[in-house]
C-alpha cells in the first residue's frame, strides 16, 4: 500500500528530472562550446601556472573518473526525494555553467602543457574529448564546481561505508582535472570558491528574506563590512595575500547578516547544524568566533542553573549533561550527539532579539522542559541572548512576577550575565504581551 502512494510521486520526480536534463544538457554542452571558441579566437588569453605543477605526474588512467562526471550529472537529476531539492539542485546546475561560462569570459586562460599520447581506452577516451574540447576554459574549473555540487546531492542519499566511498569517488574526480593535464592548480581554486558561493547562495533549505535591522544592527553590519573591504583591498593590492579574499567575503556575509538577512546567512538547521557551503565559506569567522568563545569563557562556568531543570550557560563544546539543549547561537555548528535532544532558535549575537524572535524561542523551551527533566539554554557565553530567553520563560511560567524579579533570580546564579536597558525593555514589552491588560 505504501508502495502504491509513494510510486506516483518518485514517478513524477523522474520525470520532472528528465525535463531538466533535457534543458540543462544542452545548454551545458552549447555555452561551454561556444565560449571555448570564441575565447580560441581571442588575442588576449595568458596563463597562470606555479612552477610546482611541472611535478605533477601524467596519469592516463584517470581520465576515466574525468569522463565519469558526465554520467554523474545526469543522475543526480534522479536521486532527489523531493520537489525542493530537485528544483534547487537544478538551478545550481544552471548557475553552474553561467557561472563558469562569465569567468571564461571575464579571465581568458589558456592549459599550457602539451599531453602526451596515450596508447588504448585512455588513448581513445582522451580523442574523444579533444574533439569537443579545447585547452581554454580554465578558470573556474567547471568540472570542479559541477564535482562539488554533485558531491552534495549523492552524500546526502546514502550513509556509513557508502558515504566514505562517494566521497572517494568525487575526491579522484577533483584529482583527475590535473592528473589528465586539462588544468592548472589556479583553475580548481577558482573552481572551488565557485562551487561553494553557488551551493551557498542557492540554499536546499530556508531562502533569503530581508527584513529592516535596527540602527545598532547596521552599526555592526558597517564594521564588519569595513574590515571585509578593507581585507580586499590588501589582497588586491598585494596578489600573494590573495587568501584573504577568504576572510574578506566570510565577514561580508556576516555584514549582510546584520545588514538585514538575519540568521539566515549561517544557514542553520532546527537541530543546530550550518549546511556545509555556510561552513566553508565563513569558516574564517566561525574559527574567530570559536576561539573568542574559548578565551572569553575561560573564567566562566559552564553552566548554571536557574530553576526547574532549566540551566543557563555558554555553547557546550563536549557533550551536554543536561538531557536537552535549547542552542540560540546562530555562530556555532552542533554535532549530532546521541542521546542528547537539541533544538535551534538562531539569534544574532550582539543583538536584542525581536520579540516575536524571543516568544518562539520561550515557546521552544517549555515544550522542551515539558519532556525533559534537564535542559540548558546556551548562546557562545551564556551571558545575553540566553539569560534573555531564560528571564522571559520565568516570567511566562510565573516564576517571577517581574522583570527585575526574574533578573534577580538569575544574576543570583550567574552573576556574570549581560542585560543592557533594551533587553529590559525587550523583557518589559514581552511581560505586557504575556498578561495583557483589559480596559
Amino acid at each position: 500500500m505504501a508502495d502504491s502512494v509513494i510510486a506516483p510521486g518518485r514517478y513524477r520526480l523522474w520525470i520532472q528530472g528528465f525535463c531538466w536534463l533535457l534543458l540543462l544538457g544542452p545548454l551545458f554542452f552549447l555555452s561551454y562550446g561556444q565560449v571555448n571558441h570564441f575565447t580560441a579566437t581571442r588575442a588576449d588569453v595568458g596563463s597562470l601556472v606555479f612552477s610546482w605543477e611541472h611535478a605533477i605526474p601524467f596519469i592516463p588512467w584517470t581520465i576515466v573518473p574525468y569522463w565519469s562526471i558526465d554520467l554523474l550529472y545526469g543522475l543526480s537529476l534522479f536521486i532527489c526525494t523531493s520537489q525542493r531539492e530537485l528544483t534547487r539542485h537544478a538551478w545550481r546546475l544552471l548557475a553552474a555553467s553561467l557561472v563558469a561560462c562569465v569567468g571564461f569570459l571575464l579571465f581568458p586562460l589558456r592549459f599550457t602543457f602539451s599531453r602526451p599520447e596515450s596508447p588504448g581506452i585512455f588513448g581513445w577516451l582522451f580523442h574523444q574529448l579533444e574533439q569537443f574540447d579545447l585547452p581554454y576554459n580554465q578558470a573556474p574549473s567547471l568540472h570542479i564546481i559541477l564535482a562539488w555540487l554533485l558531491w552534495l546531492r549523492f552524500r546526502q542519499h546514502v550513509t556509513g561505508p557508502m558515504r566514505w566511498l562517494v566521497g572517494g569517488v568525487f575526491w579522484l574526480i577533483a584529482v583527475s582535472v590535473m592528473t589528465t593535464w586539462q588544468h592548472h592548480f589556479i583553475d580548481v581554486l577558482t573552481g572551488i570558491a565557485a562551487g561553494i558561493a553557488i551551493s551557498y547562495a542557492i540554499p536546499m533549505s530556508g531562502s533569503w528574506r530581508w527584513q529592516l535591522p535596527s540602527s545598532r544592527a547596521r552599526r555592526l553590519g558597517a564594521r564588519y563590512a569595513a574590515a571585509a573591504l578593507l581585507l580586499g583591498l590588501i589582497a588586491w593590492a598585494m596578489p600573494y595575500c590573495a587568501v584573504l579574499l577568504w576572510p574578506a567575503a566570510a565577514l561580508l556575509m556576516v555584514a549582510a547578516g546584520y545588514g538585514g538577512l538575519g540568521t539566515r546567512v549561517f544557514q542553520k538547521t532546527p537541530d543546530g547544524q550550518i549546511s556545509l557551503s555556510a561552513r566553508w565559506l565563513l569558516l574564517p569567522y566561525l574559527v574567530g568566533a570559536r576561539l573568542s568563545k574559548r578565551w572569553f569563557s575561560r573564567l566562566l562556568p559552564v553552566s548554571s542553573p536557574i530553576s526547574g531543570g532549566v540551566s543557563l550557560g555558554g555553547f557546550p563544546d563536549k557533550t551536554s549533561p543536561q538531557a536537552a539543549v535549547l542552542d540560540l547561537t546562530a555562530e556555532f555548528h552542533h554535532r549530532p550527539e546521541p542521546g542528547t535532544i537539541w533544538h535551534s532558535c538562531p539569534m544574532m549575537d550582539l543583538l536584542v532579539p525581536e520579540i516575536a524572535d524571543l516568544q518562539r524561542a520561550v515557546d521552544r523551551l517549555s515544550l522542551l522542559r515539558q519532556s525533559q527533566d534537564t535542559l540548558r539554554v546556551c548562546c557562545a557565553l551564556g551571558l545575553s541572548r540566553s539569560a534573555t530567553v531564560v528571564a522571559a520563560w520565568l516570567l511566562a511560567e510565573k516564576h517571577a512576577g517581574s522583570v527585575e524579579a526574574a533578573v534577580a533570580m538569575i544574576r543570583s546564579q550567574r552573576p556574570q550575565v549581560v542585560l543592557t536597558p533594551d533587553h529590559l525593555r525587550l523583557l518589559e514589552q514581552f511581560k505586557e504581551a504575556q498578561c495583557p491588560t483589559s480596559v
